[in-house]
């Protein structure tokens, strides 16, 4: 907690604001750690970061300060309070230094502290995931994560959304799979908590629904859980979902809302994230800026599933699963789609109703339905959505013949008996839109805490 400003203890000042500062400020006090620190006898250079900005703070502490004698004994990672004058730096480089008049020691770090070296691999820094947001790429990607939130509600409060809260715990399966985590710690006397199965969500929109359906534009932002056991690069089993639902909406309007969101949230980060994307750009992926500048500028392309079928069939590509006319897209296909067909976004539309959700209204030749997934390169799929089925005869039919039991669901009937309307949604995965802002291979790098099968740290 800080301490009150008073005439002999200035307020704290952030690193960020310091670069950017348009003056010199005489009594200058800043809190943070230690990221280097050179001791030249005379006086010692430290590099000094609080986690407002990539860029450090270079204090030139001189040998006659008091705590000077302490200071030089410290290495990476300590904390410090450091109280000083910010003058112009006649070092190249930088415009700002801190001269030290005091540095006091807030929290040693011994020698054994695991990041001393300047890179790590990212499988070492996941083995400490409670440490690694102290280097410099994980400090990026945090401050993105934070940043994007944050876009993601200016994008829907400035249309005129609603934020709802959907229950994290659910006795529903949206998507009819059955890979939901079951709750089962609160059993009492052998008895359900809540009197029947329950489970942790895979999804808030069948509850999102039936609030569109009152108040027209809903979202809701917040985790999500899946208990597949797959150990892939783009698979969590806790993740985050962005899902936006509209009443009297169609699939069109639904596909231009996901490109609108989509070319938003790139803009954002690239406006409002220039300093923190240039460490993701500069040593991660070299074509990082070019493929975001084209999501900016570019609207997704729109593919029919039919035409991206044919297209990937006539490719000349061996691919494992061979595409075939009624089976899902494999993370290959999207990939191919997004990155050597059309270099960019591409929202592919009218799946075939055997591969899809319950939920998701029939199109006119029964075989199809107003499904739409966009696909982005590096990725693969990262939204998807659809019209949801408005009529409810047809929604009742298409619960019976997947074996779904009419009466669990019978509360989601009820807003197609009583004043059903069009409407339209999808879910963004938060996690692999920082995989396509950021260029990370791995979706547990863009997540505080990755839990996958077989692993979780606490």
């Amino acid at each position: 907690m800080d301490t009150p400003a008073t005439s002999a203890n200035p307020p704290r000042s952030r690193v960020a604001a310091l670069l950017s500062s348009e003056t010199p400020v005489p009594d200058t006090l800043v809190k943070g750690w230690i990221r280097t620190l050179r001791d030249h006898k005379d006086f010692a250079f430290i590099e000094v970061n609080d986690g407002s900005c990539l860029a450090n703070l270079q204090v030139v502490a001189p040998s006659g300060m008091p705590g000077f004698s302490q200071a030089v004994t410290l290495g990476t990672g300590a904390a410090v309070v450091i109280r000083g004058e910010l003058a112009a730096s006649p070092g190249k480089g930088q415009r700002w230094e801190l001269q030290a008049k005091e540095i006091v020691l807030a929290g040693s770090c011994p020698e054994d502290y695991p990041l001393q070296k300047k890179r790590h691999s990212d499988e070492f820094l996941r083995g400490i995931a409670h440490l690694r947001v102290r280097t410099n790429k994980y400090g990026a990607m945090f401050r993105i994560r934070s940043s994007l939130a944050q876009a993601v509600h200016a994008f829907f409060q400035a249309r005129g959304f609603h934020w709802i809260h959907t229950p994290i715990l659910t006795a529903s399966d949206c998507e009819g799979a059955g890979e939901m985590f079951r709750v089962t710690l609160g059993r009492q006397n052998g008895e359900e908590f809540f009197g029947r199965k329950t489970h942790l969500t895979v999804s808030g929109q069948l509850a999102l629904e039936m609030f569109a359906l009152a108040l027209g534009d809903v979202y809701t932002f917040g985790p999500t859980f899946r208990a597949e056991n797959s150990n892939t690069s783009r698979h969590a089993s806790e993740f985050w979902m962005v899902e936006p639902e509209s009443a009297f909406a169609d699939i069109e309007d639904n596909m231009r809302l996901a490109g609108d969101f989509l070319r938003h949230l790139v803009v954002h980060a690239m406006d409002r994230c220039a300093e923190d994307l240039s460490l993701f750009a500069n040593f991660v992926d070299t074509g990082l800026m070019a493929r975001l500048e084209n999501i900016a500028t570019k609207g997704p392309v729109r593919v029919s599933y039919t035409e991206a079928i044919l297209i990937l069939q006539k490719s000349g590509v061996a691919f494992e699963y061979p595409p075939a006319w009624g089976k899902d897209l494999q993370t290959a296909h999207e990939r191919y789609l997004a990155e050597e067909v059309f270099q960019g976004p591409v929202i592919v539309h009218d799946y075939p109703a055997g591969v899809k959700a319950f939920y998701m209204r029939m199109n006119a030749d029964e075989k199809t339905v107003a499904a739409m997934d966009m696909l982005v390169p590096g990725v693969g799929e990262i939204i998807g959505g659809s019209q949801r089925e408005e009529r409810f005869h047809v929604l009742r039919q298409r619960l019976v013949s997947m074996g779904l039991s009419e009466e669990e669901y019978g509360w989601y009937l009820d807003s197609r008996r009583y004043g059903s309307a069009p409407h339209s949604g999808f879910g963004l995965g938060f996690e692999r839109l920082l995989m396509l802002v950021t260029g990370a291979g791995n979706i547990r790098d863009v997540i505080p805490y990755p839990r996958t099968p077989g692993s979780i740290d606490f």
